[in-house]
């Protein structure tokens, strides 16, 4: 499923890294589906559960870890085509230099990626995506949405996996079937492995609740390039800085 199954495990992957710091509360207004939702994400963690935590465990125990993050590397540079068009369209003229410059950097010295050499150099990531993009130019977010296997979603985020799916260029294209198909195993693997470690911050409580507002918060702090002016989910912690993230 192409850069769709990518973008939506990489989104549900930040989801959960976040959950931990955050407060579950009720959000009805954002959610609702509720009900739904929860039976979805119930069929996603026993998928999860199941399959996916399992293999993620062998390639995690097989893997060195200066490999597995070389691994990450590679598909954080492949990501940066769409971070640079993404920009372009929400007429961001530093964070497209950015995007192009991180990928000439660790494409040249880094090894083909192996290596992030541009945050070394002081050039930090600026992830974009059509999501974002619409939310720039101001649609608003719509209902919360659990998404079967890929995980936490908004209308305007799920519209903007449909359209990087159906007309959006990307760095994978260039890469041909079987290969590219047995690169996005690895990649979904890859993630889920990175985020075993981040396992400890779920239950405590309602999960589903923390993956929401954590999903829902990190969004808004994306399209709104960290700048958020009341954040409901954190009000009165005032230690919670995302940019730490």
């Amino acid at each position: 499923m192409r850069q769709a199954i990518s973008r939506a495990v990489l989104m549900a992957s930040t989801a959960l890294l976040l959950a931990g710091p955050l407060h579950a509360q009720d959000a009805p207004e954002e959610d609702p589906y509720e009900d739904w939702n929860r039976d979805v994400y119930e069929f996603n963690v026993f998928v999860d559960t199941w399959f996916l935590k399992p293999v993620a465990k062998a390639y995690r125990f097989v893997t060195p870890d200066l490999v597995d993050q070389a691994i990450t590397n590679v598909f954080a540079n492949l990501g940066e085509a769409e971070n640079l068009l993404n920009s372009m369209l929400q007429g961001k003229l530093e964070s497209s230099v950015v995007a192009v410059g991180r990928f000439t950097y660790n494409t040249t010295f880094g090894l083909g990626g192996l290596i992030d050499v541009a945050t070394v150099f002081g050039i930090p990531e600026r992830p974009e995506d059509l999501g974002q993009t619409l939310g720039y130019w101001g649609m608003d977010s719509g209902p919360y949405i659990m998404l079967p296997f890929l995980g936490p979603s908004t209308g305007r985020d799920a519209a903007g996996l449909a359209g990087e799916f159906a007309v959006m260029p990307s760095s994978w294209d260039y890469i041909e079937e079987p290969e590219h198909w047995y690169l996005r195993g690895l990649q979904i693997v890859d993630t889920r492995a990175d985020l075993i470690a981040a396992e400890g911050f779920l239950g405590g409580g309602d999960d589903y609740s923390f993956i929401r507002n954590a999903y829902l918060q990190r969004r808004e702090y994306l399209i709104n390039d960290g700048k958020i002016e009341k954040d409901p989910f954190t009000e009165g912690d005032d230690d919670l800085m995302l940019e730490d993230f």
